[in-house]
């Protein structure tokens, strides 16, 4: 899937200004306007309300543009700018009371539409940008987040999708992998056995990358990610309401590759392994069966209690092989239960972590970058309700609560002893569309995901390192 060019100029190109003005400031801007543009915005009853914008007039017919931001401090204020000015004009975005890279970040995240399959309605205006490096690599992040998530399953199986982590990595100078055949039913079983009942055989694809100032002591970042490109149910059949968007239950391995992505082009002094599994849950002769029993790369027998519960058998050889390489920090990110959505809803992704610092970064930064999460409990009380009469464990609960806990304890029990693990349970998609969200896939927690990286494995390494010197 070809990368995207993004709508912006260089910073110096010909552009039309947007003053983006608070409530509270509204006096001092119309002050400083010309005459004739205080009169009209005054006129029209302009108030710098959220989202609210007006064109200003001048000589050669529009001088520039207004935006009312209101109190809305996230990127999101400027989520609607790309669509409510003039199609394909330059505009540049002059100082104000806001985070420059928040309002670049915004104007970009609103100029995103899924147009490979049909021409968008309109061209979205033109950015001018000057630097602005982290802003344009985390919209670019986005944009090819939601591109992955938004393609039809008929055209993003598993093999297209670990075509695109491979291409991903090799565009950024990583060593990448793929692992197919009778190779990965031997390293990955519970990943053959999910995409067994498909005719699109699956996949585990990924890389490996080592920023330009990192070495073998550097710390070492594992993502793994579900790569589900539709999801039947298996024999456990979803009703078809809940069929309808399953295209997008490889969201986790999209947001994933959102985040190693960022990461390469801030070529950050780390180590960096990714892993997807690629599959498609689907029904035939060949699927797994209820109460089936699947050995792991663990070596832990599983029960198959629910078909439907094959997230959490994509994702636990995965956990397997790289929490032994004993990374600093490992990470993975799956839309894995509805239970999830049921607990925080479509906009918070739930967070697990063994660690509780990684944890409060996490939280933390998703606040700061409004990029939220909320943090569930691994709660091992409820770890024997994955009990099994034949079988080290069950991939379900015995009873019909804390389904999100559950399979978090679930993938729990194939790590190896001490390591610090993030689980992100993300929705990966818009229902409706909001300022800078439209209405499909999307990326979810992968700006915070990345600062929390650079805080607590970089910044504050560097910071220990200059008080050892």
């Amino acid at each position: 899937m070809p990368d995207r060019s993004l709508p912006v100029v260089a910073g110096d190109s010909p552009a039309r200004p947007v003053r983006a003005i608070r409530p509270e400031a509204l006096e001092v801007c119309l002050a400083g306007l010309p005459e004739a543009q205080a009169g009209w915005l005054r006129a029209t009853g302009f108030a710098a309300e959220p989202n609210e914008m007006l064109l200003l007039p001048g000589e050669g017919g529009i001088a520039g543009a207004v935006l009312g931001l209101g109190a809305d401090r996230s990127p999101f204020a400027f989520g609607e700018l790309a669509n409510k000015l003039p199609a394909e004009t330059a505009w540049r975005i002059e100082p104000g009371d806001f985070d420059s890279a928040d309002a670049t970040l915004g104007f970009l995240l609103g100029a995103y539409r899924y147009d490979r399959l049909k021409p968008a309605k309109r061209a979205p205006a033109t950015l001018a940008v000057s630097g602005q490096h982290r802003a344009l690599s985390e919209a670019a992040a986005v944009w090819m987040v939601r591109d992955l998530v938004n393609a039809p399953a008929n055209l993003l199986g598993p093999a297209e999708l670990a075509d695109a982590a491979v291409a991903l990595g090799t565009s950024h100078g990583a060593t990448p992998f793929r692992v197919e055949g009778e190779a990965l039913a031997a390293a990955y079983p519970t990943i053959a056995t999910v995409g067994r009942g498909s005719e699109r055989a699956p996949v585990v694809a990924g890389f490996t990358w080592r920023g330009s100032a990192a070495t073998e002591a550097s710390p070492l970042v594992s993502l793994c990610g579900k790569g589900v490109c539709f999801d039947s149910g298996g024999y456990d059949l979803k009703p078809s309401a809940g069929m309808l968007r399953m295209k997008k239950d490889m969201g986790g391995a999209a947001n994933v590759l959102g985040i190693a992505r960022i990461l390469m082009e801030a070529d950050l002094p780390i180590r960096l392994a990714v892993r997807l599994g690629c599959v498609e849950n689907s029904i035939s002769g060949r699927a797994m069966r209820p109460l089936d029993v699947v050995r792991t790369r663990r070596g832990l027998n599983v029960e198959i209690g629910n078909t439907d519960a094959e997230g959490r058998l994509v994702l636990c050889d995965l956990l397997a092989e790289a929490s032994d390489e004993h990374p600093d920090l490992l990470l993975d990110c799956a839309t894995l239960t509805g239970a999830a959505r049921v607990a925080v809803g479509p906009d918070l992704p739930a967070l697990f972590a063994t660690d509780d610092d990684w944890a409060a970064q996490l939280l933390k930064h998703g606040l700061a970058r409004h990029d939220p999460m909320w943090r569930l409990p691994l709660w091992d009380g409820y770890d024997p309700w994955l009990d099994s009469p034949v079988a080290d464990l069950n991939n379900i609960s015995s009873r019909p609560f804390a389904g999100a806990i559950v399979a978090a304890l679930f993938m729990r029990r194939f790590l190896a002893a001490g390591t610090a693990w993030v689980h992100i349970d993300l929705y990966a998609w818009n229902d409706t569309a909001r300022p800078g969200r439209p209405e499909g896939g999307e990326a979810q927690t992968i700006r915070s995901v990345c600062s929390a990286i650079i805080d607590k494995l970089v910044v504050m390494r560097a910071d220990r390192n200059m008080l050892v010197t």
